[in-house]
């Protein structure tokens, strides 16, 4: 029986070492392609050229402008929902939230165009100056993606306050402000500048928001500055030298906010009722305001999506030219959504064992490797695998086959994310019986499946709805035979087709939507468990 336990032990750590050997082999062939084979070079005389500073400049500054709006806005949204727990259709609000932050960009850029774009339902009012395309479309596109994430994250932070601080407030009578600095503004500081990191990041490797609303060279991201050098001019040097630029602060940055720590934003709202103090009538009515203000800005680029299909005759609509786009959409989704919940599994058996086996370095290490898919962008993984693989395959028969894998293995680091704690607790409450039991393999699957079922549908959904939304892997590696659905929307609204754009972009939404519902019910059942 010890020798038939040793046995699963070794072949469960075998299978976890192998599913991190294949991830990290990929990123470092994408390393290798970003060092350079054959002809392609570092173009060192980039880095004084005046074109290049400008992008860097720009990435940083819009992203630092994104996180720190971003930031700013949401907390008053926040403190509403925090203080004001009868909220109408509260849920509902904290269920568009979700939706807004992992939707595909695609659909927002549509919204946003129908809306403000030069023909919008509103550009009329705001002045004959008015121009979407430019910064001032990424931060609001930008602020609307990240908005609700860093008000989820606020709203958790503040929920985290014990009950036995406000008391003591009401004791010594504290005022209004005295509360706040004292009370809510620490339980939110020490969270503040990893949120801040992290909304940077996602706003500096921005491809679909600045490719889209950028408007010109003046508006250029490293990402999109990749892209055209890849795509449009064919410059390998130039685009290597982007890239390597491009891992060098994004990674730097991953790395750092790994140090300060993470944000947790998909837990489940407390249904709990802590005890805090009542705001007065005055605040109420502010708090009502500024929560329905932020609930129709929200909704409006989704419901501007309406008067676009309204323009089509839906009768008469090519249907099939988007039926297949969406089926592939869905295909990608599905065997990388599946593929990166498999492997995700597998890596995290030998940081189960070593933690069993009070190994905390090994641990430790095994941790890193299961999300180092993180340091690197999508787009630098892309371009890095794309110079390596150029002059070895045919890369627009074998195209799809890269945006299925990389799609895949860039999306393992949030499964090991959501499946880590479970599978840890599982450990803690049942490890030692099921050791004493002396279970099989089979006989232990059987046993953890129930356990995990819900962890893993939920992490299964959060996939699909991560895939389903890429761009920058399909602008390198897609190809005209096969079309996603986002890219469909793209090439619609990038030929001001505003009521096909609104079609599809309407019919990815509801899919999404369909998605977010399936996480967040199977989400708060494993929480309730």
């Amino acid at each position: 029986m010890a020798q038939q336990r040793r046995t699963v032990a070794a072949v469960m750590v075998a299978a976890g070492l192998l599913a991190l050997a294949f991830s990290l082999a990929v990123t470092v062939l994408a390393f290798c392609g970003l060092i350079g084979f054959d002809n392609a070079r570092l173009d060192t005389r980039l880095l004084s050229d005046g074109y290049f500073h400008s992008v860097v400049w720009f990435s940083i500054k819009q992203a630092g402008l994104s996180a720190l709006l971003a930031l700013i806005l949401a907390w008053p949204v926040a403190r509403a929902l925090y203080y004001s727990p009868g909220l109408w259709l509260r849920q509902s609000f904290l269920s568009l939230c979700v939706l807004s932050f992992v939707m595909p960009t695609l659909i927002l850029i549509t919204g946003l165009v129908a809306l403000l774009g030069r023909q919008g339902l509103i550009s009329p009012w705001l002045g004959p100056d008015w121009n979407l395309y430019g910064l001032p479309g990424i931060l609001i596109a930008h602020v609307y993606l990240n908005l609700p994430f860093a008000v989820r994250v606020q709203l958790l932070q503040l929920q985290h306050i014990p009950d036995s601080s406000w008391k003591l407030a009401a004791q010594l009578k504290l005022g209004a402000w005295q509360r706040l600095r004292l009370i809510e503004w620490p339980a939110l500081r020490a969270g503040m500048l990893p949120l801040f990191g992290f909304v940077f990041v996602l706003c500096f490797n921005s491809f679909a928001v600045v490719l889209a609303l950028g408007g010109g060279p003046r508006a250029t991201t490293l990402e999109v500055a990749i892209y055209q050098s890849l795509k449009y001019d064919f410059n390998i040097p130039e685009a290597l030298t982007l890239a390597w630029t491009q891992l060098l602060i994004a990674g730097s940055l991953f790395l750092l906010l790994n140090r300060l720590g993470g944000s947790q934003w998909l837990g489940v709202d407390s249904t709990r009722q802590h005890w805090k103090p009542r705001p007065g009538a005055a605040m109420q009515r502010l708090h009502r305001l500024v929560y329905a203000s932020t609930a129709l800005a929200l909704l409006l680029p989704l419901l501007a999506l309406v008067p676009g299909i309204l323009q089509v005759d839906l009768a008469r609509f090519d249907w099939r030219a988007i039926a297949g786009p969406a089926l592939t959409s869905l295909l990608i989704a599905a065997i990388a959504g599946t593929g990166a919940l498999l492997l995700a599994y597998a890596m995290l058996l030998p940081l189960r064992f070593a933690r069993t086996e009070g190994r905390t370095t090994l641990a430790l290490l095994f941790d890193w490797l299961s999300t180092q898919a993180l340091v690197a962008p999508a787009m630098v993984v892309s371009v890095g695998l794309y110079i390596l693989l150029l002059p070895q395959l045919d890369l627009d028969y074998w195209g799809m086959l890269f945006v299925v894998l990389l799609n895949m293995l860039l999306i393992v680091p949030y499964a090991v994310q959501q499946l880590r704690p479970r599978l840890l607790q599982f450990d803690r409450q049942y490890e030692r019986l099921v050791r004493s039991l002396k279970l099989g393999l089979r006989a232990r699957l059987r046993v953890e499946w129930p356990y995990m079922r819900r962890a893993c549908i939920t992490s299964f959904a959060l996939m699909l709805l991560l895939a389903m939304g890429d761009v920058a892997i399909f602008s390198i590696f897609g190809t005209s035979n096969w079309t996603t659905l986002p890219w469909l929307i793209y090439g619609y609204a990038g030929t001001y087709r505003m009521g096909e754009a609104s079609v599809a972009s309407l019919l990815l939404l509801l899919i999404c939507a369909l998605m977010v519902w399936l996480f967040q019910h199977f989400e708060k059942g494993q929480q309730d468990a």
